[in-house]
């Protein structure tokens, strides 16, 4: 029986925080790349991009933060998980990260010349660093639930066997797609909040539409592959969350379907990919009447729904192997040590309300729709 911080409840804690902090990067640092990836289509003159740009300008660099805490999580609580990832992925990795690069590049430098050339290039430097993390993120997520081509040797050392242009299969693209639209969707919904009323949040509302049925349809075609597209893994007997983290003692085999399988065996988690479609279609009703809370509540909920399907339908496994059953890493046999979980746990106590409360204050501080006048008659906007 778990029992409070014994190393089964520690872990599950630890599981479940890395998916609070999935979920807040995407609520948060998912509305600017959204943004940044309509930023060319939904303004078309220079009063309008700054606008645009002015909507997520006074808060970008503090939804980064969770970004950062979920990479430390992964290497502070999941370091096998860590160690894999990031060296196997690494060059999708270092797209990601080149592809951000240009946003805060962007950011700075797109106004410091009055050249519509200088301008515009920094504009699609912005959609680039935008489209490109969301995509790849969500080609990540799709390999993950495939199975990454690494093995472990007898020493926990990694091999990874895969290659950058290997991670773009159609499950993968598929994910990378759905992340997109839902990216795309959240940005939508965040310029009918803060976009002033006119042109730019008009058109925000019409790819907000598209984007929330490209959401629903994705994220049904994503489930037709898990359950007859042959994704699937499961761990094979029985597994000790008590134990020592050592990723070699337990068997993560293929298994088509089999993360349908958490689903049946406890119904309440059917509230996850439910909350995805729902949220989805209260968006597309929210962009299309013109209801900012509707649309921006929707595409949360939306988001929070996918991200948590993934996530329950895997569990306990974390990075299954697809050449070595041996390897795969689970949240019973990849974790840090007892201690470490709990010193960590402690930190987030006293910290964690410290970082929430400091957002919605500066949130509330920021709130209100950006204005073209005030923009354009003052220097100190982007």
């Amino acid at each position: 029986m778990t029992t409070p911080l014994d190393y089964e409840f520690l872990r599950i804690v630890w599981w479940g925080l890395l998916g609070v902090l999935l979920i807040g990067f995407t609520l948060t640092d998912g509305f600017d790349l959204g943004v940044a990836t309509l930023l060319p289509f939904v303004a078309r003159t220079d009063a309008e991009r700054r606008m645009t740009i002015n909507t997520v300008g006074p808060t970008w660099e503090g939804n980064q933060v969770w970004f950062i805490l979920g990479g430390g999580t992964i290497f502070a609580a999941w370091p096998f998980v860590y160690a894999v990832a990031f060296s196997g992925f690494y060059l999708a990795m270092f797209l990601v990260l080149a592809a951000l690069i240009l946003r805060p590049v962007g950011f700075k430098y797109r106004s410091k010349r009055a050249s519509a050339g200088w301008r515009a290039s920094w504009d699609w430097a912005l959609f680039v660093g935008g489209f490109v993390p969301a995509l790849v993120f969500g080609v990540a997520v799709g390999n993950v639930m495939l199975g990454a081509p690494f093995r472990l040797d007898d020493d926990l050392r990694s091999t990874y066997l895969g290659s950058l242009l290997g991670l773009f299969t159609p499950f993968a693209l598929v994910c990378g797609l759905l992340s997109v639209a839902m990216i795309v969707l959240h940005g939508a919904a965040w310029l009918t909040v803060k976009a002033e009323l006119g042109p730019v949040r008009d058109r925000a509302r019409g790819f907000g539409a598209v984007a929330a049925v490209a959401t629903i349809v994705l994220f049904a075609l994503g489930g037709a592959f898990v359950r007859f597209g042959g994704v699937g893994y499961k761990l094979v007997g029985a597994a000790d969350p008590l134990g020592a983290s050592n990723p070699l003692r337990s068997v993560v085999a293929k298994a088509p379907g089999a993360y349908l399988g958490n689903f049946a065996a406890h119904p309440w988690m059917w509230i996850a990919p439910a909350l995805g479609f729902l949220g989805a279609v209260i968006a597309l009703v929210g962009v299309r009447s013109g209801r900012s809370a509707a649309a921006l509540g929707g595409s949360s909920a939306a988001a929070t729904g996918i991200i948590a399907t993934v996530g329950l339908g895997m569990f306990p496994i974390i990075l299954p192997s697809s050449v070595d059953a041996r390897s795969g890493l689970t949240v019973w046999d990849a974790s840090s040590s007892q201690a470490t979980l709990f010193n960590m746990l402690l930190a987030v106590i006293i910290f964690l309300p410290l970082v929430l409360g400091y957002t919605a204050w500066v949130y509330k501080v920021l709130w209100g729709r950006a204005d073209t006048a005030t923009i354009l008659a003052s220097h100190d906007y982007y």
